[in-house]
């Protein structure tokens, strides 16, 4: 499998376990975010929109080194498309705490560039992941 075995395009990357993925970097990242930035919604969204930002945020990184763990690439790419369904999540929850004036447009704007960034960045190993299994 690709990013676990160290075979392919991605041995020249130096990739020896699921931390040294970029995407999973950033999406640890994204995740401190969202935890200091969910700290000032209000006490009754604790339970509500606070928690389930945290859950889906937590679910990226999550998935991505679980699929990292998998024993086959077709299971890899399921967990990364997990993962990309938790940032759509995500993106919907930060819109919706921005609506609430839970986020400022700064913060909003900051995490929703950040969660993009990881949207491509997990297409874009799917996409390479893809390639390789079909040759």
């Amino acid at each position: 499998m690709i990013g676990q075995s160290g075979k392919g395009s991605l041995k020249s990357m130096q990739i020896k376990t699921y931390r040294d993925l970029l995407t999973w970097q950033k999406s640890m990242a994204l995740v401190t975010e969202i935890y200091r930035l969910s700290k000032s919604f209000p006490r009754d969204e604790t339970y509500g929109l606070t928690s389930q930002m945290r859950r889906c945020a937590v679910s990226v990184p999550s998935n991505i080194a679980e699929g990292y763990g998998r024993n086959s690439t077709s299971d890899y790419i399921r967990f990364l498309y997990i993962a990309i369904a938790s940032l759509y999540e995500l993106q919907t929850q930060i819109e919706i705490a921005l609506n609430l004036q839970y986020l400022s447009k700064t913060g909003f704007d900051k995490l929703y560039e950040s969660s993009r960034e990881i949207e491509r960045m997990l297409s874009s190993l799917i996409r390479k992941l893809n390639d390789k299994q079909n040759k």
